[in-house]
């Protein structure tokens, strides 16, 4: 996309917005499923959690992936996009056994990550197809917040309870057609990736009826200009031997799958916002944007980096500014950051806006969530309308329970 269509669209539908450019997340499925092309049986489930919009769903579709959810609710959003509920997976965290044997009965591919659970669907369903999440004890990228198969995360089976599940899966005759894990993350290291897919590959050769080898995501992708990424191409090579290799030593063709989010869609998004003030103090030249963490809290929640561009001056001479939002607690989105001069008035664009962005918005300080658009074939397609102040208060309940102090004297 030109910051030229990024203009026009924030002056055709305000602001804030966030705008996804199909293209872009063609291109990367494209680059995903290429780098695994020697593979008989590949399939990408696009992690839902990342950016949940039903037409982005529909997209995905259309190319081929499945979906990887983490709530019913992700579940059916997929449903109403006309996914098929053999193409989606389950892989919750924490949820009660009801609401897994609800999506279950929707024929949705379940993937269960703790022993609790385990037992208690197989004891009831023993015939039902079942996938195990492992937790491999592997540190994906150097942030806790975003590593999910380390020793001490919620998340998954540890390895060192395989005999707990085999007893499990023994007593109650249940049907295990996959074996899971996702580490988390920003994988820096393919090396680090491949020890953590040995560990499944060992895993694995304790179930004799398996389907599918699951191995998450967690690929890198950069965010700014030289930002180091996961080299794909190394990894689908090297992966993609390792697997033909095990498959032989298994003795079927089993489906290599992964749950990319981030990868598909955070280079194709943007956030789009207008400059309210800006502001010099003594040290610092602060630009107020008409945001604030309620609409991108990634870089206060993770400390993330997300590259600013002043799309209404983009070739301007550039100034330090630390820019913030216009929210009752301290959201600083970037500090000191050189930018293009930056007057009153200027929409600036946050890039990589598509992942875990809108879907981690909220209406704090009772703002409105903003607009989504998705730039497809060269054209604005509004594929979320802003809220409005009854999309505030609808699920409110007025109660005339409060009398004044005057009748309460009374």
């Amino acid at each position: 996309m030109e910051n030229t269509n990024l203009l026009a669209i924030a002056e055709e539908f305000g602001s804030p917005v966030y705008v996804y450019d199909s293209k872009k997340i063609v291109s990367q499925y494209e680059r995903l499923t290429n780098a695994f092309k020697q593979v008989k049986h590949l399939k990408l489930n696009y992690a839902v959690k990342a950016l949940s919009n039903i037409a982005i769903l529909k997209l995905m579709n259309s190319l081929g992936a499945g979906l990887d959810t983490v709530s019913i609710q992700e579940v059916k959003l997929g449903i109403a996009a006309g996914v098929a509920p053999s193409n989606i997976i389950f892989t919750p965290n924490g949820v009660s056994l009801e609401e897994i044997e609800q999506v279950s009965s929707m024929g949705v591919q379940i993937n269960i990550d703790n022993l609790s659970i385990l037992e208690q669907f197989g004891t009831k369903h023993p015939n039902v197809p079942v996938c195990i999440r492992i937790n491999p004890h592997v540190m994906a990228g150097g942030n806790s917040k975003i590593s999910v198969g380390h020793i001490d995360s919620k998340f998954g089976i540890s390895i060192h309870q395989i005999p707990h599940i085999l007893r499990i899966v023994e007593n109650t005759g249940m049907n295990i057609n996959g074996i899971h894990m996702h580490t988390g993350s920003d994988i820096l290291d393919v090396d680090v990736f491949l020890y953590a897919s040995e560990i499944l590959f060992e895993t694995a050769k304790n179930f004799k009826n398996l389907d599918f080898i699951d191995f998450g995501s967690g690929f890198k992708v950069p965010y700014k200009e030289g930002d180091i990424e996961t080299n794909i191409e190394e990894f689908g090579k090297k992966l993609t031997k390792r697997f033909n290799s095990f498959c032989k030593e298994y003795g079927k063709e089993l489906i290599l799958g992964f749950e990319p989010g981030k990868f598909l869609v955070s280079e194709a998004g943007y956030f789009l916002a207008k400059v309210n003030v800006v502001k010099q103090t003594t040290s610092t030249v602060f630009a107020g944007i008409d945001s604030g963490f309620n609409h991108l809290i990634r870089p206060m929640f993770y400390n993330s980096h997300h590259e600013i561009i002043n799309v209404s001056n983009p070739k301007g001479r550039e100034r330090f500014y630390s820019v913030v939002g216009y929210i009752c607690e301290t959201d600083t989105f970037a500090t000191n950051r050189r930018i293009s001069e930056i007057t009153e008035g200027d929409v600036v664009a946050f890039k990589n806006a598509g992942a875990y962005c809108f879907s981690m918005a909220s209406n704090y300080n009772s703002r409105f969530r903003p607009a989504e658009i998705l730039w497809h074939n060269n054209k604005a397609h509004l594929i979320r309308k802003r809220e409005t102040f009854e999309d505030l208060t609808k699920n409110q309940v007025d109660v005339d329970i409060f009398e004044t102090v005057t009748e309460a004297a009374s």
